[in-house]
Order: C-alpha cells, then structure tokens, then sequence
C-alpha cells in the first residue's frame, strides 16, 4: 500500500465521528441525511467528514434517481488492517527473542550461584 493512501486511511480513522459514519455504512449504504441523524453537527461538518473519508478511498457516492447513497469501501480498511498485522507480528517476534534471551541469562545466572 502506497504511503500516502497508508497514511489517508489512518488520518479518516484518526476522528471518532468518522469512525461512527462507518460503523453505521458497514450495515449498509445510507445518505448524508441519514448519516447526520445521530451527530449533533451541521449537514455541512458532517459533509467535510465524508469528503476525507471520500478522499482516502473509505467510502464511495452513488446515484439513485434522487438519492446519492454512501457505501463503505473495505479495501483500504483491509490494507491498513493487513499493516498493522504485519507490525504486530515483528513486535511478537521481536519480544519473543528478548523472552529467550532474559531465559538465557537467568539460567546463567542460577549456573553461577549467587554472587558475593
């Protein structure tokens, strides 16, 4: 995944009104008005955080005669999912070898005997 989209994605996820837009788009596509109901904003604020979710590829408008829907778009939401793994298991890796390596010295220490 490019940088910036990375970087896009986790910015849209940075606010907790969006998070709670796309909670509410994963049950299924909904319109600005409908959006707005539970946000004690205004339509054009809540306008501003879809256009940034728009931006980072997290939702997409359509057409429906009158009615211009948002979906959610899961595919950035698996790649930064698929970063954090990723991360996640370096750390596990990484604290895993330091695990081995405290065992290591305990054992050379209990070898030794106490210290005077």
């Amino acid at each position: 995944m490019p940088s910036d989209r990375l970087d896009a994605t986790f910015t849209a996820l940075a606010d907790p009104t969006r998070r709670a837009i796309l909670a509410r788009l994963a049950e299924g596509e909904a319109t600005v008005l409908e959006l707005a109901e539970p946000f004690a904003m205004s339509l054009p604020a809540i306008s501003k955080h879809l256009k940034v979710l728009e931006r980072a590829g997290l939702i997409s408008r359509g057409r429906d005669a009158q009615r211009r829907p948002c979906r959610l778009e899961a595919a950035p939401l698996k790649e930064a999912s698929a970063w954090a793994e990723h991360h996640v298991r370096v750390w596990e890796e990484r604290l895993d070898r330091l695990d081995d390596y405290l065992r290591e010295l305990q054992g050379a220490e209990k070898k030794q005997g106490p210290r005077k």
